[in-house]
């Protein structure tokens, strides 16, 4: 990491891309091909990270663990993460097992980033079509990540000292590294879910649309870490973000809204209302990206608002020319 990519707190400022799963299942296209070139040209630009979404019905796509697992193969440097991965809709050890496979199959470059479910109607429909009751999703979430840490520890053998070994107890493979991948909390704002970003997870990952309610979340979850006696540094500030690169402001709008009608069958004005859309030239949405850096965030993870794959490679390249340098700048 250079020095001039470090913020002024010293911590490096990371930026990742999303895959164009959903995207591309929208336009019919379940092809992985066109995937793992996106996953290469995103490293080959200097993207720190590549991220994948999850759905089973509600926004369906390919699984996440069997695209990242494709994408670990074709990538050697960025790291590889859920964005977000629905624990509940699997059950806990089998989530467990997947998890710790797929941290193999990246040898260590994974980052599980967790939801507990997106709050619309098509998610509680996609709950019940699994068997899983929506309400409580929550508690189930963190009642899933304590299981999992207990089973890698498990099958490490860190909970005795001991390697199973030949004729041993028999374990599920264990993760890359002992604990397992950092787990994220993809949530909002609420007390209740900064209270276990703060004493549960490794990473925080909000898609706040304001930059000040992101900078006083922020400063909560400082002060609720120090309070379960973890050390500074221990909750990685993430944001997950939409743009759509344009110099044509009104065209960036007009793409970003045509997006979240397909994407969610809600116009941009609604779903800005509670998720981070930003849209401009590359020097306007590294300005507004700005914003959450400093109040905090340290690993951006942006989503190219697009249908079009050719407007998405554009994007992402301009992006990476333009927005990333601008943004680094600015820290």
């Amino acid at each position: 990491m250079r020095a001039e990519d470090r913020t002024d707190d010293g911590h490096p400022l990371r930026v990742g891309v999303l895959l164009p799963t959903r995207e591309a299942a929208i336009n019919g296209d379940h092809a992985v091909a066109p995937l793992l070139d996106f996953a290469r040209e995103a490293e080959r630009l200097g993207y720190d990270s590549v991220w994948t979404g999850d759905s089973l019905l509600a926004r369906p796509r390919l699984d996440p663990v069997v695209v990242l697992a494709a994408a670990a193969a074709v990538t050697s440097r960025v790291t590889l993460g859920t964005a977000a991965y629905t624990a509940a809709l699997r059950h806990p050890l089998l989530g467990a097992h997947q998890i710790a496979s797929l941290d193999r199959a990246t040898a260590g470059r994974l980052v599980a980033a967790l939801g507990a479910g997106f709050p619309v109607p098509e998610t509680e429909r996609e709950f019940a079509a699994v068997g899983v009751a929506y309400a409580g999703r929550f508690r189930r979430l963190d009642d899933t990540v304590r299981l999992w840490r207990e089973t890698w520890r498990s099958s490490a053998g860190t909970d005795t000292g001991q390697d199973a070994g030949p004729g041993g107890p028999q374990r599920l493979p264990s993760p890359a590294s002992p604990t397992g991948p950092p787990l994220w909390l993809a949530g909002s704002d609420t007390p209740r879910a900064l209270a276990r970003a703060a004493g549960h997870y490794d990473g925080w990952l909000p898609f706040l649309p304001d930059a000040g309610a992101y900078a006083r979340a922020w400063e909560q979850i400082g002060r609720l870490t120090a309070g379960w006696g973890r050390p500074p540094g221990a909750v990685t500030p993430g944001l997950y973000a939409t743009v759509a690169v344009d110099a044509d402001r009104t065209a960036a709008r007009k793409q970003l809204d045509a997006y979240t009608q397909a994407y969610y069958g809600r116009s941009l004005e609604q779903m800005a209302a509670f998720q981070a859309f930003g849209y401009g030239s590359a020097q306007e949405c590294a300005e507004w990206l700005g914003g959450y850096v400093r109040a905090g965030a340290r690993h951006l993870v942006l989503r190219i608002g697009s249908l079009d794959p050719e407007a998405q490679r554009a994007q992402l390249a301009e992006a990476a020319r333009a927005l990333v340098p601008a943004l680094r700048a600015g820290t």
